[in-house]
């Protein structure tokens, strides 16, 4: 069982940066201009140019919370930190995944505008997929070293 779960959380260290760079959204103001595609690191970019405090905190959200989580996973499957941290690394999922929830109100609120074309693209699924996954798998974990205590 922890081989498994070493295997999936050491495979979402590459996952993740791949959902980064994959198109989240595809956007345009009308269709026949053709749609833009929007990635986590697209949209930073664009957020770092407007707004430095909301970029940072999106950065963290998007970014480091769910790596940070990925490599301290890590780091308990290999016993090299003390699964004391998982209560800590799970707040970290969850951090996570409240920036997928901020991505689907914005998909929500600008379908509403009426004139504006938005898609989910297919990083949107990858990434809110390696957000699931990594809480599942600080769930099994947990789950995991419970009963090897018992």
């Amino acid at each position: 069982m922890l081989n498994i779960l070493r295997i999936a959380n050491l495979a979402l260290l590459i996952l993740f940066p791949i959902a980064w760079f994959a198109p989240l959204l595809r956007a345009a103001l009308l269709p026949i201009f053709g749609m833009d595609e929007i990635s986590v690191i697209s949209g930073l970019q664009s957020l770092w140019g407007s707004d430095a405090i909301l970029a940072l905190i999106v950065t963290f959200f998007a970014i480091f919370a769910p790596y940070l989580k990925t490599i301290g996973l890590a780091l308990v499957h290999f016993d090299l930190l003390k699964a004391k941290v998982l209560p800590v690394l799970g707040y970290l999922g969850k951090l996570a995944m409240a920036d997928i929830f901020l991505i689907a109100l914005y998909v929500v609120v600008v379908k509403g505008a009426g004139r504006v074309t938005v898609e989910g693209g297919w990083g949107l699924y990858l990434f809110t997929g390696c957000v699931l996954a990594s809480i599942l798998i600080s769930i099994f974990t947990a789950r995991h070293l419970k009963a090897i205590q018992q």
